[in-house]
Parts: C-alpha cells; structure tokens; sequence
C-alpha cells in the first residue's frame, strides 16, 4: 500500500539539503533578500501614482523618523476621512480616487455607487453551484474558487482592453463582500451545523452597510456599526505597490494574464499568514493575555506579562507582540492614528469599555518593552491591525472572515495598480537571480 506520508517525510530532509542556501551568500553576493536591503529599505522594481506611504524625512542629509502618513492619489487619508464623516459612502468615494486619479463630486460618486450596486449579481445558480459546494473555513481559498469560476461566465475574460479590465475590476469589488459572506454561511451550515442566510443586497446601501446586511440573520445593524466599518475598508484599501499581494497584481498583470487569474493570485498572496492574518494573530494574542491579567488597569501586570511573551516564555512562544511595529513605518501609523478614535466610539456603544482599557494600556507599555529588548532606536508604534480585529469582533463578524474582509477592501487597491501596470507599461516583470549552481557530469542511473 502507497505510503505517501512517510516517503515526503523521508524526502523532506533530501529538500532541505539541496535547496538551503548559506545567509552570507547574500551580502557576499549583494542579493537583497525578500526585495529588502539590511535596513529594511525596498528595492525600486516601479514607479506609481496610486499612493504614496512616509515614514522618514531627510533633515540636512540625515534620515530621521518623523510620524506617518499614507496618501491616496496625493491625499491624505486624515483628510478623506475627516471629509467623510457623517456621511455615507467613505469607501466608495476612497475607490472612485484610487481607480480615476480624481475625487468625484456628488454627482459622479452617485453614478459610481449606482453602477457598483447595479454590478451586485452573481450568474444563475452561481451561489448554490459554486459558492455552496465544498464549503471550507478558509473562506478566501473559497473567494479564490469563485473568482476563477467568474472568469468562465465572462466572454470577454481574455480582453485586456482598458474598458473591459475596468468592467472586470468593478464587478469584482461589488461581488466580494457576498463572496465572502455567502462563503461564510455555507460554511456555517454544513461544516458547523449553524443556520443558513442568504440575503440579497440592497442597491441603495453602501459596500459597508450590505456586509453587514448580508452577514446579519435580522439584516440590522446601527450608522455607527456601518459607519466604523465604512472607515475600515477605506484605510484598508491601498498601501503602496511593494506589499506582497500588489506586487503579485502588478507582477501576474504584466504577463498579459486575465484579470480573474490576476485576482485570485493576489488572493493566495493576502492570505498567507506574514501577510492578511496579521489581525488575526493580535486577537489570538489578546485571547491568552486575558487569560493571564487579571487586572486590565495594572500597567505592572501588563508589563509583566508582556515581557514574557517577549522572552518566549508565554502565547505562541515566538518572542512577538502582534500588532506592534510595521516594516515601513517609524514613529506611528498613520491608519492606526485615525482609526482609533472610531474604535473607542464602538467601544463605548458596545459597553466594552475594560477591553479598550487593556489595547490603551498595551498600547502605552508595549512600545518601550519592545525598544528595549531589541534595541530598535526607530521607534515601534502599533499598526492598524492592533485594532482592526477588535473592531470586528464588536461588529459580531466571524473570525474566518477577518481576512476576507481585508480582501473585500484592498481588492480596489489591486485594482488600480492592474489598470496603472497596463497603461503603463508592457514590460514583463522579471528579476534576476543569481545562480550558485556548478556544471555536473551525468552518472548513469545503474552506477549511482
């Protein structure tokens, strides 16, 4: 009888020797490991105009840290949220200025959000045919699934002309949030033995009111709720072309593929755990530093705890505070910064006043532990995903949505950067590698 499992268990180790390559290969050879020199600065693979992320000046030829600050096509997201406050429609006014390059006026945001909600339709049976069947807990492999399958309903799916790929692109961004959330459902159903709800959006809502529309038995949900959420999509919706998911986009688009194949590449890319699950990690972390302070006010106690999930001591034993510091940014996130106080509105609404309590005081102690243990003088601040997973779970969203919901909003910005790529340029992407290899002589099979 076959037995696959020991034999890759045995051929394993052949991999590991085979393909490990020595570290100081690459500084003896310059390589710039994972696109990254030893500061931790991006190599240049493009050029953009979609957004632009700041985490240092330069002051008399010094680079010095200063606060951060994310700009979508030249503005900035302080400004667009401030300009939408109290209004409806933040995350369709955020995608109209990331695909045109230009913030809409009421007319032109109306006729947006017309053809958006006019875009919400699967084809016939898509949801019992595609959606239903299989169901999994990993809802973006099942994203992924209808994404592609999508692409066999299209006739024009090869067509790389800029009004089809942009038809594509906006057809897409209206069916993720009941791709996720039918997904969801069905997986609710047959995997949990929970009920079922399949609700049809509503063309007059936002993407932010039919989520939670469509992921609520009762439908029901209050203008904060919406509201909070409106602002999570629209801070999460683009950051820069050189995160993992886009550069995918940008890399599968310049091989002249379709825009579902495109899509879905950028959808394995977001749910790879260094990338989309980030929020994920923080709530887990949460869930076993409840477990372990007793008192959300203490900042001894906090600290003490703290320091041994730093010394690996406690939680998942990596030496990690998920949710604290980020790759590009110094002094602060800037989506960090304005989301909070949206965050501690919900709080407050939702009577979740000490779990607020425990973040601010994470917040203030954490930052200090962390510069001290890994002597890092940049300064460690937390990000967006410190909070965002808190957000969703006062929304009442699962947990196996938390990712595809990141997906539901960045989808936009990968969207921009697939029109950006094909206007642009018609150059494919291909970095070089630096081979180690030797000239062998072939040993016959009987002599080995």
């Amino acid at each position: 009888m076959l037995n696959i499992d020991g034999y890759v268990e045995r051929q394993a180790t052949v991999c590991e020797k085979n393909d490990n390559i020595p570290k100081q290969l690459y500084s003896e050879y310059g390589v710039k490991k994972g696109l990254r020199d030893e500061n931790g600065q991006g190599v240049l693979t493009g050029l953009t105009n979609i957004s632009q992320i700041k985490a240092f000046e330069y002051r008399d030829g010094q680079k010095i840290p200063c606060e951060g600050e994310l700009l979508y096509r030249g503005y900035d997201i302080f400004q667009l949220v401030a300009g939408g406050i109290d209004k409806r429609f933040i995350f369709e006014e955020g995608a109209y200025l990331l695909l045109f390059g230009e913030l809409p006026n009421e007319a032109k945001l109306r006729e947006f959000q017309t053809i958006l909600s006019g875009c919400m339709d699967f084809p016939t049976n898509f949801t019992r045919d595609v959606i239903m069947k299989a169901p999994t807990a990993d809802i973006m492999s099942s994203m992924t699934r209808s994404i592609l399958t999508l692409g066999s309903y299209d006739r024009e799916k090869d067509n790389l002309a800029l009004p089809n790929v942009l038809r594509q692109s906006i057809q897409l961004i209206s069916t993720f949030p009941m791709m996720a959330v039918y997904g969801y459902h069905a997986y609710n159903h047959y995997e949990k033995d929970g009920s079922m709800y399949i609700h049809r959006p509503d063309r007059e809502l936002s993407i932010a009111e039919n989520f939670l529309r469509l992921l609520r038995p009762d439908m029901q949900y209050t203008e904060l709720e919406a509201q909070v959420l409106d602002v999570a999509l629209l801070l999460h919706m683009e950051h820069g072309g050189g995160n993992n998911s886009t550069f995918t986009t940008r890399v599968v688009t310049s091989s002249g593929s379709d825009t579902y194949s495109v899509i879905a590449a950028a959808m394995s890319s977001l749910k790879g755990r260094k990338h989309g699950g980030a929020n994920l990690m923080v709530m887990n972390m949460m869930d076993d530093i409840r477990k372990h302070v007793s008192d959300y006010s203490d900042e001894e106690e906090i600290a003490h705890y703290l320091n041994k999930i730093l010394n690996k001591e406690a939680f998942d034993r990596k030496g990690l505070i998920y949710g604290m510091g980020h790759a590009v940014y110094s002094l602060s996130d800037p989506r960090e910064r304005v989301f909070k106080g949206f965050v501690e509105q919900l709080a407050k609404a939702k009577n979740r006043e000490a779990d607020m309590m425990l973040y601010n005081n994470i917040e203030k102690v954490a930052p200090q532990l962390i510069g001290e243990q890994r002597q890092i003088f940049k300064g460690v601040s937390p990000n967006v995903d410190f909070y965002s997973g808190f957000v969703y779970d006062m929304l009442g969203i699962p947990r196996e949505l938390y990712t595809p919901l990141f997906a539901v909003a960045r989808i936009v910005g990968w969207s921009a950067h697939r029109l950006e790529e094909l206007v642009t340029t018609d150059k494919i992407i291909r970095p070089a590698y630096k081979s180690l290899v030797d000239k062998k002589e072939y040993v016959d099979r009987t002599m080995r």
